[in-house]
């Protein structure tokens, strides 16, 4: 028996109509799936499988926490997951996606869906992920406080919140001879 049998889906055997299937992802899940961008969670997926006349339409409703790393201070942090996705199933010769449909080999005549359900979390992980302010660690927090340094006309730097109001940005200082460098290289771009 393979790692991820239990998530085959036999698409031959079923009748006209629709099927439920539920799966719960947990630590074990993702430890087989070895994918560095999520590690650990406990998500519960409920699949409908509905038959049509050569399609199968399948609908995941995907909820659950999985853990990632604060992109701010690297503890792990827990970050909600919630989607619905449509996928849609018919037999043909091999294995392949066209679009939005997934031709599965008749012969087999099942799907796995175990890499389609990481795929889904995966791609609702948003880019920034952060601890809510305050909940960061807070000796990466000082340790960030001390080597990070924010010019009041950095536009670029405006998003970054250390969690405390304590923190004052500094006004830097630079020796005149680098700023009297610096025009020239801005004078020559």
């Amino acid at each position: 028996m393979g790692k991820f049998d239990q998530y085959n889906i036999s698409l031959k055997g079923l009748k006209s109509g629709s099927q439920t299937y539920e799966f719960d992802l947990d630590n074990e899940y993702f430890k087989k799936i070895d994918s560095p961008e999520v590690q650990q969670g406990n998500v519960k997926v409920k699949l409908v499988v509905e038959k049509n006349a050569s399609l199968y339409e399948l609908s995941f409703d995907v909820n659950g926490t999985v853990q990632v790393p604060c992109d701010r201070c690297l503890d792990d942090m827990d970050l909600a997951i919630q989607h619905k996705e449509k996928l849609q199933v018919k037999f043909g010769e091999n294995f392949s996606e066209e679009g939005d449909i997934v031709i599965v080999p008749e012969l087999e005549g099942a799907i796995n869906i175990a890499w389609f359900l990481y795929e889904f979390i995966v791609l609702n992980i948003p880019i920034k992920h952060v601890h809510a302010p305050g909940e960061c660690n807070k000796t990466m927090v000082s340790k960030l406080k001390k080597y990070v340094t924010i010019e009041k006309d950095d536009e670029e730097n405006d998003d970054i919140d250390f969690g405390d109001d304590d923190f004052e940005e500094e006004e830097t200082t630079t020796d005149p001879r680098w700023d009297g460098l610096k025009n020239i290289f801005e004078n020559n771009n």
